[in-house]
């Protein structure tokens, strides 16, 4: 109980006098965790949405490959991502591996899946009429796509805490990727884990207390505003409310 108690004492000091080490990783890792959730939504959103509002051949397997995506092992990604992104892999000339860029390629793969099968979900959750209904009242194809972003704005936020959690604390896919090379491609995770092997448990403890800072402070903020909005959802359909996609 004495090391956890010296550990935690020790970690606080390395905060208050601002370790510059530890906040170099942290910085690194909001990089990179912003960097792929940032893209995750760019392709995940249209993704899901296209896939649970359109009808097509295989559609059932596209389904199921998006909801495997999103349990699929981070190592497994990261072992996966590292096979393509080799020197001799099919992706070798793009020099990713061990950068900054290739652990973001990897936490894309994690995340994008996730936002994907979550929209996908909440769209579908929508009366089947809804879209034909914004479409009878002038929508066009973005304003109709606007119009149900914003009905299932509360759950598409909870793809986002999910996705970012996801993203910023993974360490397997990062760490095959990254490699872990201090002051190049370490990031919060993956310094914890080095520091528990060597034994300097007041670096990982402090490291661990700026990620859980980090993970609650987002998480609430991305809370408040979810909740803000909770009382707007199920408010009857009319030609004033679509007129702001217009």
């Amino acid at each position: 109980m004495d090391y956890i108690l010296q550990g935690l004492y020790q970690a606080l000091r390395l905060l208050v006098h601002g370790d510059p080490y530890i906040y170099q990783i942290a910085w690194l890792s909001v990089k990179v965790a912003a960097a792929a959730l940032l893209i995750s939504l760019a392709f995940g959103v249209p993704l899901g949405a296209t896939i649970a509002l359109t009808r097509f051949p295989g559609r059932r397997l596209a389904v199921a490959l998006l909801n495997t995506g999103m349990g699929v092992p981070p190592v497994v990604v990261g072992l996966v991502v590292a096979l393509f992104l080799w020197s001799n892999g099919p992706l070798g000339f793009l020099n990713l591996m061990y950068t900054v860029r290739g652990m973001i390629v990897a936490q894309v793969v994690i995340g994008l899946p996730i936002v994907a099968g979550l929209s996908m979900a909440a769209l579908q959750q929508l009366d089947p009429s809804f879209r034909l209904q914004i479409m009878a009242l002038g929508a066009g194809r973005l304003r109709t796509f606007a119009y149900l972003m914003r009905e299932i704005r509360i759950p598409l936020l909870g793809a986002v805490m999910a996705a970012f959690g996801a993203v910023m604390s993974e360490v397997g896919a990062v760490m095959i990727v990254g490699g872990n090379i201090l002051g190049q491609t370490q990031v919060l995770t993956t310094g914890i884990v080095q520091f528990v092997d060597m034994g300097d448990y007041a670096r990982a403890i402090a490291l661990a207390t700026v990620l859980m800072i980090m993970v609650i402070a987002a998480n609430y903020a991305l809370t408040v505003i979810q909740q803000r909005g909770a009382g707007a959802v199920g408010a009857p359909l009319s030609r004033t409310r679509l007129t702001k996609y217009s």
